[in-house]
């Protein structure tokens, strides 16, 4: 398991290969955990990982807009994994924005509590972005069947339930 923050302070550095897969990190902010309104400096990490052409990133908790630097320090995104929730992570509007700064073809939505917090997120998706709905919860990505135009794919929730039927 890789921590997404330093316990010691400052950010967390992951830059690995674990079998055909690099794994690295790219550090970013979250609010004030103890409610004190303030921002806690590199104490979430973007992961990234880079297999068989590949690059997906799996957004964090992050809080924030990303900045130039961050962008960089990403580089091509293939597949996106957003949190959505609004609350404990970035606000719809602002993840919004990160989603169209990244510019990855193949967004999936996670880190959502009930189908009120999926559907706020879905229904301002649908005004830039193409949305389907799988049937399993397991797909199989490659560089050949990434959409050409970027879509949000929502797969159902694995332990059943939380999405209902789309």
């Amino acid at each position: 398991m890789l921590p997404g923050w330093n316990a010691a302070g400052g950010p967390a550095r992951h830059d690995l290969t674990v079998g055909d897969a690099r794994v690295r990190n790219v550090s970013t902010n979250i609010r004030d955990l103890w409610g004190g309104g303030g921002t806690q400096y590199d104490m979430n990490s973007i992961f990234v990982v880079e297999t068989a052409e590949l690059c997906i990133a799996h957004l964090g908790h992050l809080h924030h807009t990303l900045e130039p630097s961050h962008l960089k320090k990403l580089g091509r995104i293939d597949v996106v994994l957003v949190p959505v929730d609004g609350g404990y992570t970035l606000d719809t509007d602002g993840m919004m924005e990160v989603l169209k700064a990244i510019g990855a073809p193949l967004i999936l939505p996670m880190h959502y509590f009930n189908p009120a917090t999926l559907d706020r997120f879905l229904a301002k998706a649908k005004e830039h972005y193409r949305v389907e709905f799988s049937k399993t919860s397991r797909i199989v990505v490659s560089r050949a069947t990434l959409p050409a135009s970027a879509k949000v794919l929502v797969l159902p929730e694995s332990r059943g339930g939380l999405l209902g039927d789309p």
